[in-house]
């Protein structure tokens, strides 16, 4: 995960772009990006999505990896540390033996 960071930080720098990358708009084009995931689907079952349009969706995945990590990067987010805090808590609000095979939410089970 750090050589992926370091990467996607390098690439900004080399263009002098963390000048524009304030956390409000770096979260904003997260979300923009993860939008642009939802077109591929869009109109389409979700097996033509992937089986048509799956570039369009990695380039998409990609684009939202880079402005997490570039949101983590600013708000000093260890990310990696941050989904295993979100793990343990998850497993709490949804221990296997009330949750395997549900999709019922966690107040619910």
């Amino acid at each position: 995960m750090d050589n992926l960071k370091q990467a996607v930080i390098k690439f900004r720098d080399e263009r002098d772009w963390g000048q524009f990358h304030n956390a409000k708009d770096l979260a904003i084009s997260l979300n923009i990006e993860a939008g642009e995931i939802l077109e591929n689907f869009q109109w389409r079952s979700s097996e033509e999505a992937t089986g048509t349009k799956i570039k369009e969706i990695k380039e998409e995945v990609a684009d939202v990896m880079i402005y997490l990590l570039l949101l983590c990067e600013k708000l000093d987010i260890d990310l990696e540390e941050a989904v295993h805090l979100k793990l343990q808590t998850n497993a709490k609000k949804y221990p296997v033996e009330k949750a395997f095979g549900k999709k019922t939410k966690y107040n619910e089970l």
